[in-house]
């Protein structure tokens, strides 16, 4: 099962990266739509997280209050950790079951955390980087979300840095300023072919 692992920082531009991939006919299993499903009203994590974090992190659809969580994670490492310890499963057991039935020559599992999770690069085959300066990140996080400066970089300090990213990595597409949607389906072209290669 040839399996791609793409990553890279916030605002690197990994989902349109991932979308060239789809436009191909590759299969995408992206890890933070399985998050978000799995904290979703009646989501299979939500009776846990009420349960272990209390109703007030749980929005009035029944769906995790992300906002509250995630001022909460930000400052307590400890809940942090708690959050992970019940998401991570489960969102590890729904990426197998997708991927298990994905077909294909070769899938893409999205994975935003995959340098800092620890073991995800020994379950792929290579693993691709998107890959963009940190000034570009927080100008596009800044634009799209319209998060100050400061939270911006409160987010990318919590994320592996560019440096260890690209040790990390086996294929890189630069998506800096200078990249264009040509420029990057061209280079998700190149890689298309290597991996079907690869994969036959």
């Amino acid at each position: 099962m040839f399996s791609i692992g793409l990553t890279g920082g916030i605002g690197s531009g990994k989902s349109t990266v991932a979308d060239l991939f789809a436009a191909r006919g590759i299969p995408l299993i992206d890890t933070d739509i399985i998050a978000h499903q799995v904290t979703a009203p009646r989501g299979v994590a939500m009776p846990i997280i009420a349960s272990e974090f209390g109703s007030d992190f749980v929005a009035p659809d029944g769906s995790l209050d992300r906002a509250k969580m995630r001022g909460l994670v930000f400052t307590d490492d400890t809940a942090k950790a708690r959050l992970e310890g019940i998401l991570h499963p489960l969102i590890r057991a729904e990426t197998e079951r997708q991927r298990s039935e994905a077909g294909g020559a070769y899938h893409i599992v999205v994975v935003p955390l995959l340098v800092e999770s620890g073991n995800w690069a020994s379950r792929v085959s290579r693993v691709l980087v998107v890959d963009c300066p940190v000034e570009t990140q927080i100008a596009r996080v800044m634009r799209r979300n319209g998060f100050p400066r400061e939270q911006v970089l409160a987010i990318i300090a919590k994320q592996a840095s560019r440096e260890t990213r690209l040790a990390a990595a086996d294929d890189i597409v630069l998506n800096d300023d200078a990249a264009t949607l040509e420029t990057l389906a061209h280079r998700v072209d190149e890689l298309h072919a290597l991996y079907s290669k690869l994969a036959g």
